[in-house]
């Protein structure tokens, strides 16, 4: 008989990383208390299978953690086995219907395809996370589950390297609409999954704030700097070095940053769409993934220019209404702009983040679900306090945090 026709009793385990958990069998609770998660593992999988060598079977056992729900079956050697929940559709391992004519008859092919020698599948690699990759550490070797399986297609997303340059521009008409920490955010997942070669470039007129929340270099200068510069960086003796007088590396995020200058009223730093032209010809010879962040004023000659460069837009949105509205209402204005703009929109990836710690998920819900009508993905960004003023970098924020940018930059990845 098969373990899963068995009469079980019922037994669900927790584990959690710091060594704590519960076994409850029969409704009977059995707290864990150990040193870490293997140890605590040890302690569950001896009440597990002490139950199995008292009943003489296997037993079967719902496990649960930050991967959702497994079920996974004990004997009383102690070994495990997971087991598959059944295809309710009859659709295969997808989940999805063949289309109607596929596979093609066998007459319609000409000649039978060759099998090719060579393997055309890569083993996958075993579980690092939850119950899975306790189990693994612990030499049980493990496949992922769903949401280990998601974050691995995020990361391959973003490390991909694209051939030439691609330009992304973060926008909103609002200010305080999350564009600067979701330039500085995709940037630094950007970097360190993907590698150097990752710019955010402070493309504002009025008092653009990107330098002050990023590291400085070992100078001071900005885009004005770069500027006077443009030809002999563009030359044929120049050398990628030779750019890091005038932006500011993140040693720890790994991109770098070509500030505006904040302090100067803006008829001060003037850039002209020329400029903009000049400076992202450079951008494009030395980086290979460019992260503008944009002003408010979308009339501006600069901020048009950017759309005119960009090839994946980003709409940045708290969850105030107003910002929601400036975002919706650019989409809107793009869409009938030119064709080039249009499909800018279209293909949009809009990010909604928590800013206030107060805002319901209700709240949060209602701005994504307007923008599903607009854009090609939406992403949601929870409330992290690390994101609330002063210099921002990735490693300090919360792990959900990092997951949710790193599901950005993803969505985003799939544009390019």
């Amino acid at each position: 008989m098969e373990p899963h026709a068995l009469d079980f009793p019922k037994i669900d385990a927790v584990l959690r990383a710091d060594g704590t958990g519960e076994v409850t069998i029969d409704g009977t609770s059995h707290p864990l208390q150990a040193d870490d998660e293997l140890a605590a593992l040890r302690e569950a999988l001896t009440l597990i299978s002490g139950t199995a060598i008292r009943l003489g079977r296997p037993v079967k056992v719902t496990t649960r953690d930050g991967e959702g729900q497994s079920l996974v079956v004990v004997s009383p050697d102690g070994t495990f086995t997971e087991v598959a929940a059944p295809d309710a559709t009859g659709a295969g391992p997808q989940g999805r219907p063949p289309e109607p004519g596929w596979p093609p008859a066998e007459s319609a092919r000409p000649h039978p395809s060759r099998t090719s020698f060579l393997p055309q599948e890569q083993a996958e690699e075993p579980a690092t996370q939850g119950w899975r990759g306790i189990l693994t550490r612990a030499g049980f070797r493990m496949p992922p589950g769903a949401a280990e399986r998601t974050e691995r297609a995020d990361v391959q997303a973003v490390t991909q390297h694209w051939p030439g340059p691609r330009t992304i521009a973060v926008v909103n008409g609002k200010g305080g609409a999350s564009k600067t920490p979701s330039t500085i955010l995709l940037a630094a997942v950007f970097a360190r999954e993907g590698g150097a070669g990752v710019l955010a470039w402070d493309n504002n007129q009025t008092r653009g704030t990107l330098g002050w929340r990023t590291e400085q270099g070992p100078h001071e200068a900005t885009v004005l700097d770069l500027l006077p510069q443009v030809e002999p960086l563009l030359g044929i003796a120049a050398q990628s070095a030779d750019l890091a007088r005038f932006v500011h590396h993140q040693t720890r995020d790994r991109f770098d940053v070509l500030r505006s200058k904040p302090m100067a009223l803006a008829h001060e730093q003037r850039v002209e769409p020329n400029d903009v032209d000049v400076i992202h010809a450079v951008a494009a010879k030395y980086y290979r993934l460019i992260l503008m962040d944009s002003g408010n004023d979308e009339s501006d000659p600069m901020w048009l220019r950017m759309i005119d460069r960009t090839d994946q837009l980003v709409v940045a949105t708290t969850t105030r209404d107003d910002h929601a509205e400036a975002g919706a209402l650019l989409l809107e204005a793009l869409a009938e702009r030119d064709e080039h703009s249009a499909r800018l929109a279209e293909h949009a990836v809009a990010i909604v983040s928590q800013a206030d710690p107060r805002a319901t998920a209700d709240q949060v819900r209602r701005i994504a679900d307007g923008y599903r009508q607009l854009a090609r993905e939406v992403v949601t960004i929870p409330h992290d306090p690390a994101m609330v003023g002063g210099p921002l970098r990735y490693g300090s924020l919360r792990p959900a945090t990092q997951r949710a940018w790193l599901g950005a930059a993803a969505a985003v990845a799939r544009g390019l």
